[in-house]
């Protein structure tokens, strides 16, 4: 199998495909519901806050006892929170029910994440958030005709934003190419035309992370393969797991939720050798990262490949 990495857009889903719906400027896309120029919830002219700005830091910084300052510790940002004023505005002969009854439904507290994405400068970045607040002024304007300056408050427990293309990348284990047949069994040779044998594969993956924040990966094995791994080359940090798939098996490393689930059911975190790294540190930073897909087969499988997906990372 060839080493090979592409650009793949992300299937039409509400809650996997950010900014699907965006068209222009301005637009903002919660789920599968679209705000701004064009819809029924226009943008206030006070756009959107909290998008732009730098979260929250929690700092380890300890003072020193016997001098000015402090030591500098970790910084780990908090949730981020963004804020959108719209406003519910039903299109002439419309029903403004509808319009309000649309934009409630898509804006209650389900409790569940879901993309949230913001297309400003002609670059759309999404984070993971859920409805934190929403107020409708129910005065007279909307009483009778469906209209209202809406306040709404998201909240993301991640506080990164990612690019709306998710990038895949995708190997087979090293195989060496075979190369030219000198003489065959009736000894006559070379012969042309020749035959200059199959091309290697050096299962490798080169991983560009476009973005100013390190990101964390999902990474699938796919069997037969015998303990398989992968190698960050820069600092040799690794994902190893003591177990053999078969063929059509597919091991899956979520490092963001730490999970290692086979066949997407059964866990099998357990199996991770001590040369593994823990599944969240196993990250790609901004810029370019060199991976390597390993295994203990004697003779890799043309089936057994790694598949690494991910998006740039925005703070």
């Amino acid at each position: 199998m060839a080493d090979s990495v592409s650009t793949l857009p992300t299937p039409l889903s509400d809650d996997t495909t950010p900014g699907s719906l965006i068209t222009r400027d301005g637009q903002i896309q919660w789920g599968g519901l679209l705000m701004g120029a064009g819809t029924p919830y226009p943008v206030d002219r006070t756009g959107v806050t909290g998008w732009e700005d730098l979260p929250e830091l929690d700092l380890g910084d300890v003072l020193r006892p016997d001098q000015h300052g402090s030591w500098p510790g970790d910084r780990w940002a908090q949730p981020r929170l963004i804020g959108a004023t719209v406003w519910l505005a039903p299109p002439a002969g419309t029903d403004p029910l509808a319009t309000a009854t649309r934009f409630r439904a898509a804006t209650g507290p389900d409790g569940q994440e879901r993309w949230l994405a913001v297309r400003l400068l002609g670059e759309t970045l999404a984070v993971r958030a859920r409805v934190s607040r929403r107020v409708v002024p129910q005065d007279r304007s909307y009483a009778v005709q469906g209209f209202a300056k809406v306040s709404i408050q998201w909240t993301a427990t991640d506080p990164r934003r990612y690019g709306a293309v998710r990038h895949e990348a995708i190997t087979g284990l090293p195989v060496s190419e075979s190369g030219m047949v000198w003489d065959d069994d009736a000894g006559s040779g070379l012969v042309w035309p020749l035959a200059w044998g199959a091309n290697g594969t050096a299962g490798s993956i080169t991983a560009v992370n476009d973005g100013g924040a390190a990101v964390r990966p999902v990474v699938e094995f796919r069997g037969p393969v015998q303990r398989p791994s992968l190698t960050r080359l820069s600092d040799g940090r690794q994902l190893q797991y003591d177990l053999a798939l078969g063929a059509g098996d597919i091991l899956t490393v979520d490092t963001e939720s730490g999970t290692v689930l086979l066949n997407d059911t059964a866990s099998r975190i357990y199996t991770a050798t001590p040369d593994s790294s823990p599944e969240q540190s196993f990250q790609l930073e901004p810029g370019t990262t060199n991976l390597a897909f390993r295994s203990d087969d004697v003779t890799a499988s043309p089936d057994a490949s790694v598949t690494v997906r991910w998006r740039d990372g925005h703070w």
